[in-house]
């Protein structure tokens, strides 16, 4: 089990099983009056004044009503750090009691009330068990040490299944060993917190062992229908249950967002079924539509209307088995040969509240560790950079959050070098570079802005932070930040033309290289559509690109509307020369064209009347 540092321990009140020695040094409050001091540093032989100097210095600190400043006749003393001042409050607890909560202060308020002066651009931050905020955490508990996979196996409830494809998934897992352990490896970094939001509705335990089967409990994980994170939630399904997703985080990938939320939808689905968990199961799979029908199909046609009896997908019908078979194997892993990691009954990680926009770098480094591993923990960050109006918290574990807090003090210098730019104007990628002074190649990577693209007026882009752009990212936009772009192409003029015999969308699409799509947009029409002889038709070219005008075709090449009708006056067609065609009279097609701004010129043709003017 991981271990505290020890005033790390203290400032959580995590060890209640500690005793203090009455007038131990240190176990007071650096922000109480002297006299108060003077009492808890009495000699052992007077454990009862020290036991009321150290209640009077705790509910001095919980009123936050203590001195601003050491008084002045404290000759000799030195300021203590914030963090040691709440270690010494949480010192000061006789052993037995519970310690009373401290109030959520920031960092510059505590060093304010010891006499520190608050470094700049310092973070205000409140370390807690983010599942159970203003609750001590006893790491020395009994509880804390039953494995967690016990406390899981007493909590399954829901009914078993026994069929051929649970053996074919309890067959799968157990030639995998390697994967099982992979999977329970990562699984075990967020199980605990999973374990206890289960276990606080009152559902069934094995809906914490659901992210095996979706993700593998891969935080990062995305499917290739786009459902993101250890739950994969759909976009859609995700805003519906307040995961925000935007060019700063995607919430799906957030641990405690995405749990908070999938079990709200399982607890939704369940009561939408009438509390069956198995139906249940099966909508958040496959969408709760398509089973609502599914029983209803049933239903009408007076058959068993549960999960074994309706017709679904295969995948769903996959899905309880395979969720059976990791049951199994929680139960009883010696059966399939398999070991499961040792997983203690307490929170593996700590939230940090933070109200500073912070470099991720800067954040890993902080607590000591390397950037991948902080995002395994912070997944959702989809920058280099974490902000404080959006995240509002950071999560790590226990001892790194505690080295953390500690670097942290000691930083100086600011936290972020990144902020959010919104573009004036519609802008080439170049352009905007050049503004925010940074490379071309720099600004495209990390605002993922795709080649032959410009970026549309009013898209929010990450840039570096200089002098006029040195304010943390509003509230606002960094929930509701995009990035919206247009294609960087050549500046378009409208072009009419008259459309000859058995003209086609097809074909004036390929006579120009241009989409059906787009000749039938244009022309609001679909894309199989023919034109009738002398019909306007409008398509949008290239300044430098020309009006194609075809010559009559050569004998015994027929045009496609000619052909049509060929089998009825063949002879017509053979009887066309290339001498009565070219003694044909001449007639002038007019070209209606237009600048960019949707003034026109008119240009005039003449081609011979057996030819249409393309």
């Amino acid at each position: 089990m991981n271990r505290l540092p020890a005033y790390f321990r203290l400032l959580h009140s995590l060890s209640s099983a500690s005793t203090i020695q009455d007038g131990a040094p240190g176990s007071y409050s650096a922000a109480a009056p002297v006299s108060q001091r003077r009492r808890l540093e009495a000699p052992r032989s007077r454990p009862a004044l020290t036991l009321i100097a150290a209640l009077v210095s705790l509910t001095l600190a919980a009123c936050a009503g203590v001195p601003r400043g050491t008084p002045s006749g404290a000759a000799g003393t030195t300021p203590a750090s914030p963090l040691a001042a709440e270690a010494a409050a949480s010192a000061a607890t006789p052993a037995g009691m519970d310690a009373p909560q401290m109030p959520k202060t920031s960092v510059a308020a505590a060093a304010a009330a010891s006499g520190a002066a608050a470094p700049e651009d310092k973070l205000d931050v409140l370390l807690e068990d983010n599942l159970n905020p203003g609750q001590k955490v006893d790491l020395d508990a009994p509880k804390t040490h039953v494995d967690l996979w016990s406390r899981i196996r007493a909590g399954m409830a829901m009914p078993e299944l026994d069929n051929d494809l649970v053996r074919k998934a309890e067959d799968w897992y157990s030639t995998r060993p390697d994967y099982v352990a992979r999977m329970t490896g990562r699984g075990s970094l967020y199980l605990y917190h999973v374990v206890e939001e289960v276990e606080k509705r009152g559902m069934p335990m094995e809906l914490a062992l659901l992210p095996f089967v979706e993700s593998a409990f891969r935080a990062d994980a995305q499917s290739t229908a786009k459902a993101v994170g250890m739950w994969q939630f759909m976009p859609a399904t995700g805003r519906d249950f307040d995961l925000k997703q935007n060019i700063f985080r995607d919430d799906r990938r957030d641990v405690l967002a995405s749990t908070r939320a999938a079990l709200d939808y399982l607890q939704r689905l369940n009561k939408m079924f009438d509390g069956d968990w198995q139906l249940a199961l099966a909508a958040y799979n496959w969408g709760q539509g398509n089973v609502s029908r599914a029983v209803a199909r049933n239903q009408k046609l007076g058959l068993p209307a549960d999960y074994d009896n309706i017709r679904m997908p295969d995948e769903t019908r996959y899905y309880l088995p395979k969720l059976q078979a990791i049951k199994n194997i929680v139960m009883h892993p010696e059966t399939f040969g398999l070991e499961l990691p040792a997983v203690s009954n307490h929170p593996y990680f700590l939230s940090v509240n933070i109200d500073r926009d912070i470099d991720v770098a800067l954040a890993a480094q902080l607590a000591s560790l390397d950037e991948e591993t902080f995002r395994q923990f912070n997944p959702q960050m989809n920058k280099p950079v974490i902000l404080a109006a959006s995240s509002g918290q950071i999560l790590l574990p226990y001892d790194n959050a505690s080295t953390f807090v500690t670097n942290l003090e000691k930083h100086r210098g600011p936290l972020a070098t990144w902020t959010a730019w919104v573009v004036p104007r519609t802008m080439k990628p170049a352009d905007a570079a050049k503004q925010v002074g940074m490379s071309e190649a720099g600004l495209r990577e990390i605002n993922r802005i795709p080649a032959r693209m410009l970026v549309k007026q009013g898209s929010t882009l990450l840039v570096p932070r200089n002098a006029s752009r040195d304010k943390d990212v509003s509230e606002h936009l960094a929930d509701n930040a995009s990035i919206m772009f247009a294609p960087d192409v050549p500046p378009l003029r409208r072009v009419s033309l008259k459309a000859g015999k058995g003209e086609t969308v097809a074909s004036v699409a390929r006579r120009y290289r241009i989409s059906t799509t787009q000749v039938a947009q244009w022309n609001r029409v679909s894309t199989k559509a023919t034109f009738k002889p002398g019909q306007a038709v409008v398509v949008y070219l290239r300044e430098n690109q020309q009006v194609v005008a075809e010559a009559e075709p050569a004998k015994g090449r027929a045009k496609p509307a000619v052909r049509a009708t060929a089998t009825r006056t063949p002879t017509k067609v053979a009887a066309k020369s290339p001498r009565n065609a070219s003694n044909s009279k001449a007639r002038t097609a007019r070209v209606a064209t237009s600048n960019r701004n949707g003034g026109g010129n008119v240009a005039t043709a003449k081609t011979p009347s057996t030819t249409t003017l393309r």
